[in-house]
């Protein structure tokens, strides 16, 4: 083992190498993701203190009145620790890691990718991306379903900086914008904007219905933002379960406020 074949391993050249495959690439929250690490070693051994797992996210938060890119770690597990890649050789070491109930969906412009990282002393760690699908469950396409039918088409989804009041775990929701192209609301409202916060149990749904003004007073109201109204609302997941029930709840409270 040469001093120069371990100077350049310290700077990632000739260093281990890691490549993370996923069984498979398409979850919904609450899954559990499976596969393997391979490592692959360099031209001298290395020590690695631990392998670690993260699910990745970006948003949006506003800086200087300018919107900024931001990445999130939203889960993350410890694979292996205290592990000797031997020059040459090769590793396979199997995992699992849940998707945690808050992943925000991969609609729009939102990516979810697992970060696999190597933890290599007095060395630059390696790292493998894999990009991932996440989509609704079956509760929560209960809800997304509904409000398709209630005659909304979803226009926007992203995720951005959550305000200190709507904060919970991460800093961060993923908001959706819908505007009514059909139906009831169909000139009645101008957008609808979304956010949901799933639990193991239940899913808390956060509506702003944003009406749309009519005449001098209505043009006023608009003016001031005072034509938006914001509900807040908890439906348990066992209540998802039935599609009717759900649009009908959906439906109830957008003619409270519309």
């Amino acid at each position: 083992m040469s001093f120069v074949n371990r100077m350049l391993a310290s700077v990632g050249i000739g260093a281990a190498k890691v490549d993370t495959i996923l069984d498979k690439d398409t979850y919904s929250p609450g899954e559990t993701i499976t596969g393997t690490i391979k490592i692959e070693g360099g031209k001298v051994d290395q020590n690695i203190d631990h392998i670690t797992l993260y699910v990745m996210t970006e948003f949006y938060r506003e800086v200087d009145d300018k919107k900024v890119r931001d990445t999130a770690a939203i889960g993350n597990t410890t694979v292996g620790t205290s592990l000797v890649v031997k020059a040459g050789s090769s590793q396979e070491i199997p995992f699992s890691l849940k998707l945690p109930y808050d992943t925000p969906y991969t609609l729009g412009h939102t990516p979810v990718w697992i970060k696999t990282g190597l933890d290599i002393q007095m060395a630059v760690d390696p790292t493998d991306n894999d990009q991932i699908r996440v989509h609704p469950d079956a509760e929560t396409s209960a809800i997304f379903d509904s409000i398709e039918q209630l005659g909304f088409r979803l226009r926007k989804a992203y995720c951005g900086s959550a305000p200190r009041y709507m904060r919970r775990r991460l800093p961060f929701l993923q908001e959706f914008e819908y505007v009514p192209t059909s139906g009831t609301y169909a000139g009645k409202l101008d957008e609808l904007e979304v956010i949901l916060v799933p639990q193991s149990d239940s899913i808390e749904l956060l509506m702003e219905i944003d009406k749309r003004g009519k005449g001098l007073f209505g043009m006023l109201e608009e003016a001031m933002d005072l034509d938006e109204t914001k509900v807040r609302m908890t439906l348990a997941r066992t209540e998802l379960q039935n599609q009717s029930s759900v649009k009908a709840k959906i439906e109830h409270t957008l003619r409270q406020f519309s």
